[in-house]
């Protein structure tokens, strides 16, 4: 064996590293956590094909049915995980997405999304487009799913992601604005500690979407993007916390979208003395409770 195939090109901690042979290495990827009903929070879950083609499949939650009637707010969740480690799959996101279909009383579908840099970036924010599109087809109660079609209400629909699954987030929103996205009726985005550009762009992200413009990236910059006032939704929430090192880029983005011209409502939401991602990172924490009530509240205000 040749001795260079072991040899690395690039190594992010604790994220991955990539070998000279064009291997991906993660560093400690969690088992799959498993589907079925929750005995505490009776909520349902189970995994579902969106596209065969790209592999690309989603996690759904179905919190307890008050009747065979009952429609619920429809949550479209993007992961976070630097767009390079993460799953719904797994027992962290899982569980905090148990613990929000509950609390909201919402069917709730969050989309696994293929990995940079193994698939570069815009690859996740494609899929998280295309899962989208294939989440409207369930509109009009045709689509191939069931739960979605039977107990999912198009008129109240929501984009959440945490960190860069909010990044994915705000960019869906945005395609769905620009094409006028026929089906899903967007209410608003839930953006939870939100990953923009700081004031250059990272090496690391460099090497996950080896075709950024830099500054001039809409990905990084929402800024720059000409399509920003078209985004779909009425209103946003945008979560930070004190600690968090993107604090300051997540109320950037409030400003970027406030002198956009898009003219939705702008809501805040700041958790003192935790830092980035501590929801999932310590999901016991006392302030856990209050972000996803701050959460829930902003999904079933009217």
């Amino acid at each position: 064996m040749d001795s260079s195939t072991n040899e690395t090109t690039h190594e992010f901690p604790p994220y991955f590293k990539v070998y000279k042979d064009g291997r991906v290495e993660r560093y400690g990827v969690p088992d799959c956590f498993p589907t079925g009903l929750d005995p505490k929070t009776q909520v349902q879950s189970r995994d579902v094909v969106v596209s065969s083609d790209s592999g690309v499949s989603a996690r759904l939650f179905l919190p307890k049915l008050n009747g065979p009637d009952h429609k619920l707010p429809l949550v479209v969740h993007y992961h976070g995980g630097a767009f390079c480690v993460g799953s719904p799959f797994i027992e962290t996101f899982h569980n905090f997405l148990l613990s929000l279909a509950s609390a909201a009383h919402a069917v709730v579908i969050s989309v696994d999304y293929r990995l940079a840099p193994e698939h570069p970036l815009p690859t996740a924010h494609q899929d998280s487009w295309a899962a989208l599109q294939w989440i409207a087809t369930h509109s009009n109660g045709q689509g191939p799913d069931p739960w979605l079609n039977e107990h999912a209400d198009f008129g109240r629909v929501f984009l959440a992601g945490e960190s860069a699954g909010a990044n994915i987030a705000h960019y869906v929103a945005v395609q769905a604005g620009a094409s006028g996205l026929a089906g899903p009726n967007i209410l608003g985005l839930l953006m939870v500690h939100p990953f923009f550009g700081g004031k250059e762009p990272s090496k690391m992200y460099g090497v996950m979407c080896p075709t950024s413009a830099g500054l001039s990236d809409p990905i990084l910059y929402p800024e720059v993007d000409p399509n920003l006032p078209s985004m779909a939704g009425g209103k946003v929430l945008v979560c930070v916390a004190e600690k968090d090192p993107l604090r300051d880029i997540g109320l950037g983005y409030s400003e970027a979208l406030r002198k956009s011209g898009w003219g939705g409502t702008l809501c805040s939401y700041e958790t003192e003395g935790e830092g980035h991602g501590f929801f999932l990172l310590n999901p016991r924490s006392h302030k856990v409770e209050p972000l996803i009530q701050a959460m829930v509240d902003f999904i079933n205000l009217d």
